[in-house]
């Protein structure tokens, strides 16, 4: 007998023969109220219309089934999840790197990909790499970071300030809501 984890087996909806109650509530392919009546009863029903019987709250007394087509209805679902997924946006975080001595036009090209990134609702990291002694400039680099939030301060706040780690000084930017 294959082995199903327990959480797999909740998100089965029982069918058919596996529904195991006294007494159920039947509802009918259009949503009448077919009443209280035995699970073998609604299966019969079901058999007849060529249509399976479904458990939907095993929660109400006494528990709710639907004769449905149980294949559509799973289908119905999984296309749900998969549109639901594709709506779904998550934020990866974007690097922008340059040095503290970059020229004008490449910082404006600089800022222009992390707006881009911004507006599609990443974050973005802004790295500057000292090579050298250039490690002793550290303090340009800074201003250099401070101005870039400052130029996109209408799309982003700073989430993690300008830190030095090793020979790179970063900060964090977050999209604004």
């Amino acid at each position: 007998m294959p082995v199903i984890d327990k959480k797999r087996q909740r998100d089965i909806p029982q069918i058919n023969e596996k529904i195991r109650f006294p007494k159920i509530r039947a509802i009918g392919t259009d949503g009448e109220q077919l009443g209280v009546i035995s699970p073998q009863e609604a299966l019969r029903i079901a058999e007849e219309k060529g249509l399976d019987l479904v458990l939907v709250s095993d929660k109400a007394d006494p528990p709710v089934c639907r004769i449905m087509d149980y294949g559509k209805y799973k289908f119905e679902q999984e296309k749900k999840a998969r549109e639901a997924r594709k709506k779904q946006h998550t934020a990866d975080v974007k690097e922008v790197k340059m040095r503290y001595k970059i020229e004008p036009h490449d910082y404006q090209v600089r800022v222009n990909h992390a707006s881009r990134f911004l507006k599609s609702g990443d974050k973005v990291k802004a790295t500057i790499t000292f090579r050298g002694r250039e490690i002793q400039h550290s303090n340009l680099a800074e201003e250099l970071l401070k101005r870039m939030a400052i130029d996109l301060q209408d799309l982003a706040e700073v989430q993690q300030a300008p830190k030095r780690e090793g020979r790179n000084m970063m900060m964090l930017l977050s999209p604004k809501k």
